[in-house]
């Protein structure tokens, strides 16, 4: 499963901009994607996560994880 990663502090000077993040900001696995789903990452499960990444890209995530 993939490793997540915290955000990087904003550069420069003045005030800290406030990063947002969202749940495409990093990569997903298909494994990931299905267990995110509420499913057992199964083979059917993890090849249908796969087929989701590969057609939608990362709205495939932001339909999941917001």
């Amino acid at each position: 499963m993939t490793d997540f990663h915290e955000p990087e502090e904003a550069e420069g000077p003045g005030p800290r901009r406030q990063e947002f993040r969202t749940g495409a900001d990093q990569p997903w696995d298909p494994e990931d994607l299905a267990v995110a789903h509420g499913q057992d990452p199964t083979p059917r499960n993890v090849e249908r996560a796969r087929r989701e990444l590969e057609e939608d890209g990362p709205a495939a995530i932001e339909k999941t994880v917001p």
